[in-house]
């Protein structure tokens, strides 16, 4: 089967947003969706997440399922007001009961932060599957990135998170807590041992040097062939002095430290005070 896919690039954070569509049917999922936040003034905006609320009404889909492919560190996930607008399970890997507990103490979060995963709808392990409509979706446990990374395989689409980039760009960065360039490796290879032809849409677009225009989908062909860190007869060897040597020199993303509050958080935001107000921490000299 061939999903109806279509994307929203958010330029901001370079997050690759998308809605899978059954081509017999209406049901959809919404794949890594985009809270819009401006971390100078601590101001959200739905900017983002109407443009996809819009599109699933305007062509009449509904959405059953808010996939998130792990706890991302570069957006807050907007997962919760599309629920409220439109519906649909929000799903995630249960390994995010490690990244709840590791961010949990770096937070310094108190007990009343659930860390059982309890803020998703449902938690998936290996080997899982779920149907969109008439789409089966078959989940893969893709960890090395984070522990809680999954890649979703619906009909000859792999959706996979920060795993993969564009074939010119490479691979995801591994140096967060729980990541492994070793882990890495060994999920690449299963969604490199895919069919060919299978097409593979990346979670974020840098434009690597030389190419003018954002990109997002590729197949499992071209990565196997070209891409710059894991294609053609790149050993695991290799590829780890590489990934730990680059990763030592990459700054933390701009928005870690709100992104992972909330996103642990199922893209929910911390509890209020008091007072009613909300606030996110900023934990010194712990990341």
């Amino acid at each position: 089967m061939t999903p109806n896919v279509t994307a929203f690039f958010d330029e901001a954070t370079n997050t690759v947003s998308y809605v899978v569509a059954d081509p017999n049917g209406s049901a959809c999922a919404v794949i890594d969706s985009v809270l819009d936040f401006d971390y100078a003034s601590g101001n959200t905006d739905t900017k983002s997440a109407d443009a996809v609320i819009a599109f699933v009404r305007d062509s009449g889909l509904t959405v059953e399922w808010l996939l998130e492919t792990h706890v991302h560190a570069d957006h807050l996930s907007a997962a919760p007001y599309l629920q409220e607008k439109l519906g649909g399970q929000i799903g995630i890997g249960d390994r995010i009961t490690v990244v709840q507990d590791t961010f949990g103490k770096v937070f310094n979060e108190g007990t009343e932060f659930q860390r059982d995963g309890s803020q998703f709808d449902r938690l998936f392990v290996d080997g899982d599957s779920l149907m969109i409509g008439q789409m089966r979706c078959d989940i893969m446990h893709t960890p090395g990135h984070t522990p809680a990374c999954m890649t979703f395989v619906i009909g000859d689409c792999a959706f996979v998170g920060d795993t993969l980039f564009m074939p010119d760009f490479g691979t995801a960065r591994c140096d967060f807590p729980g990541g492994s360039s070793e882990l890495l490796f060994q999920s690449i290879q299963r969604i490199l041992s895919l069919p060919d032809e299978t097409r593979v849409f990346v979670g974020h677009d840098y434009k690597a040097p030389g190419r003018d225009q954002f990109a997002w989908e590729t197949t499992v062909a071209e990565e196997k062939a070209s891409n710059v860190h894991i294609g053609g007869d790149a050993s695991k060897e290799r590829f780890i002095a590489m990934r730990d040597a680059r990763d030592a020199t990459l700054s933390k993303p701009k928005l870690i430290i709100p992104s992972l509050q909330v996103n642990m958080r199922a893209g929910n935001m911390p509890e209020p005070d008091a007072d009613g107000d909300v606030y996110l921490k900023v934990p010194l000299n712990k990341l």
